[in-house]
C-alpha cells in the first residue's frame, strides 16, 4: 500500500456544495487537518461544510452556519475523517473572499 500526503487550499465562495476535495478511485483518504481562516479584518463570515458519501449518495453537515470572526481560524473537523473513493468534502461561505480553507489528507492506495 502506497501512502501519499496531499494539501489542498482554496478561497471559499458563496456557491453551495462547492467540492474542495474528492477522494480518488481505488483510494482511501484520511483528513488529518482542516482549517478555515477568516482573512477579513473586521467582518464575521459563516462557514458551511458537508461530507458527501458517494456510496450512500447523501451529504451530511460537518459545519452549518458556523460563524468565523474576522482575523480568526477554526478547525471544523474535530478529529480525523476517513473518506472512501469518490467521497467529497464540500464547503462554502456566507461572504465571498472572506474565508480560506486548508485541508491535509493522507491518501492510501
Amino acid at each position: 500500500m502506497a501512502e501519499t500526503f496531499k494539501s489542498i487550499n482554496a478561497d471559499l465562495g458563496t456557491s453551495a456544495d462547492t467540492v474542495i476535495y474528492t477522494c480518488p478511485s481505488s483510494t482511501t483518504a484520511i483528513v488529518i487537518l482542516c482549517q478555515v481562516a477568516n482573512i477579513d479584518g473586521s467582518n464575521s463570515a459563516d462557514l458551511m461544510m458537508d461530507y458527501y458519501d458517494s456510496s450512500a449518495t447523501s451529504a451530511k453537515a460537518l459545519a452549518h452556519t458556523v460563524a468565523v470572526p474576522g482575523d480568526t481560524a477554526i478547525n471544523p473537523i474535530g478529529g480525523k475523517l476517513v473518506l472512501e473513493a469518490a467521497d467529497e468534502l464540500r464547503a462554502w461561505a456566507s461572504a465571498a473572499s472572506d474565508l480560506e480553507i486548508v485541508v491535509s489528507v493522507l491518501e492510501i492506495t
